[in-house]
């Protein structure tokens, strides 16, 4: 930006300062929904060269946009909103950011302090109303100028830029109360001494002599090793230093597709391995020494597993959650980064006689043939069919977006392609904001296919995701239709009780093509597998008016948890 430029700004002294310090932070996206409170900061962010502002008219869709444009950027991406129950509706991406360590600063703006609880419109308590989901809060007075409140912007603000974006990742709350006028403009004038910006300088963690000892002598006398890797973005140092460890006969790495590690070294499919192991081996498979890392891990099968068969030790790598035992059996929390962490143990010995590894591949190798056999043998078309299929057609080097409930799940059974980066929501698993996120996410991203694979409760749920105008060409959703939660009829519990069809799975008979027609989507559907098939070269073809497409697969409730059962059975061992 030239010096020279005239750059005309919200009149509020305050707001230029907050603009001009958050661009020196390194802001450069605001997602915001129309609103009258929020007016000084709309003005400031849409007006500013440096800020691209994106309009998503629906908060708590707009909260999931940003959400997939920081995880693609992995740089902060701002939300800003009006006051009153507005703010709420965001609270859902929040926590599924402050779990998956993704940075967003969330702007609110707020009536003044005085008038909270008196009875004025669009008004509740807005002051640290994500307490519990939040990496750092702070309400701002409104600033007219007063030194002391130009000192407490500048030093609220780096701490709560340095609170996203430093070791431990998350979303923050800059609560801002704005008095009338809001809409008043005039130039920006604010130079750097206006503001004073504070950075947090965080040094390597790495293990003392003692320390170092501790782990080696542990790991020595660990004949089964068992390392763990949780959702997490596409690390290719990390992937290389575990498959250099997996070398290891006494070391078995397990990862799923949102781990992003793919190496013909690793147990891709952890529900797949662990179904195929009888009783009389479980204990033979379970390791001494657990190694965790990453986010979330969406095998529950793994998790009761684990509980059941506790390792003598557990240590869990990373900054966040020191203290999270998902497992019953943590002995040590390390919070250290992860490529330090295996660079040093990579130098310890191996072991000698043990094959607890090698035991692990052989069930993965042996599973894959199977699993291959299954499909060639079996003409149903069903959800585990449809996935088969349509994961072949996700193109080479492109982002595959994976709703929750059954989608993220059944994605869990097939092997990984190493040029596709795999995303979902697990940091708090929800159905609400899947088709959002990935629509964020293209936009940042427009050289990239981004394909998003969802069921029809989690479509419809967040169907607002189409209203807006940011809808880029490089966007496929394939909506796998069951007419309903096919989630509850393949999870233990819900097919026993009398509500099943009304109140867990809800029945409908609802498709998506008038929301597509509404929304300027492009739609087609298919009842079969050839129909998908023949569906394919247009499907990934750009379309002619530069609008996103979709795919609606029909398949039937009464048969997919059969199948699914049909095809576990097949792979068992």
């Amino acid at each position: 930006m030239s010096n020279s430029q005239t750059i005309i700004s919200s009149a509020k002294k305050g707001v230029q300062i907050l603009l001009s310090q958050c661009i020196e932070l390194g802001l450069k996206h605001v997602v915001i929904s129309p609103g009258s409170r929020n007016a000084p900061l709309i003005i400031a962010f849409n007006q500013h060269p440096d800020i691209q502002t994106h309009v998503v008219p629906d908060e708590r869709s707009a909260a999931f946009y940003a959400l997939g444009m920081a995880q693609q950027l992995n740089q902060p991406v701002g939300i800003l909103c009006t006051s009153g129950s507005a703010p709420l509706n965001y609270y859902p991406a929040i926590a599924e950011a402050y779990y998956q360590q993704i940075p967003m600063i969330v702007f609110t703006a707020d009536r003044p302090q005085a008038w909270v609880n008196q009875g004025d419109g669009q008004t509740i308590v807005q002051h640290e109303v994500f307490k519990s989901h939040i990496r750092y809060s702070v309400t701002i007075p409104e600033n007219e100028g007063s030194k002391d409140l130009n000192w407490f912007l500048s030093r609220e603000l780096s701490a709560a830029f340095h609170a996203a974006t430093g070791k431990v990742k998350g979303p923050v709350h800059i609560n801002l109360p704005f008095s009338e006028p809001l809409y008043n403009q005039s130039e920006l004038a604010i130079s750097n001494s206006d503001f004073k910006n504070i950075f947090a300088l965080e040094p390597d963690t790495k293990l003392n002599h003692r320390q170092r000892e501790t782990i080696k002598e542990i790991w020595s006398s660990s004949s089964k090793k068992m390392i763990v890797c949780g959702q997490m973005a596409p690390n290719e140092n990390l992937e290389r230093l575990l498959s250099e460890l997996a070398k290891d006969p006494s070391v078995a790495v397990l990862v799923e597709n949102t781990s992003n590690l793919v190496n013909t070294a690793f147990n891709h499919c952890i529900d797949r391995s662990l179904n195929s192991i009888s009783e009389s081996e479980k204990a033979d498979f379970a390791p001494d020494l657990l190694i965790t890392i990453g986010g979330a891990v969406v095998s529950k099968r793994i998790k009761t597993y684990l509980r059941t068969f506790q390792p003598k030790a557990h240590f869990k790598i990373g900054y966040d959650f020191l203290f999270m035992d998902t497992y019953q059996s943590l002995t040590h929390t390390i919070p250290m980064d992860e490529n330090r962490f295996f660079k040093e143990i990579l130098d310890f010995e191996i072991a000698g006689n043990s094959r607890y590894g090698l035991m692990w591949k052989q069930k993965d190798y042996l599973i894959q043939d199977k699993s291959q056999a299954f499909f060639a043998e079996n003409s149903v078309f069903s959800d585990i069919s449809v996935f088969n299929t349509v994961l072949d057609f996700i193109p080479e080097s492109s982002e595959l977006h994976m709703a929750n409930s059954s989608v993220i799940r059944y994605c869990q059974l097939f092997d990984p392609v190493k040029s596709i980066h795999y995303r979902c929501n697990r940091g708090t698993s929800g159905i609400d904001g899947s088709t959002s996120t990935a629509c964020g996410a293209a936009i940042v991203k427009p050289e990239t296919w981004h394909t998003l694979i969802t069921g029809d409760m989690s479509f419809f749920y967040d169907s607002n995701a189409l209203w807006n105008h940011l809808l880029t060409p490089n966007l496929r959703i394939f909506m796998i239709n069951n007419a309903g939660g096919g989630i509850f009829k393949i999870i233990p519990g819900p097919k026993s009780t009398a509500e099943l069809d009304d109140f867990f799975v809800f029945n409908h008979q609802f498709s998506a093509e008038n929301i597509c027609k509404a929304f300027q989507v492009e739609y087609s559907s298919a009842k079969s597998i050839e129909e998908i098939e023949n569906q394919m070269p247009d499907f990934y073809a750009y379309a002619e008016d530069g609008r996103p497409k979709l795919m609606e697969i029909f398949t039937s409730s009464a048969i997919n948890d059969q199948e699914l059962d049909a095809f576990f059975e097949k792979v068992r061992l």
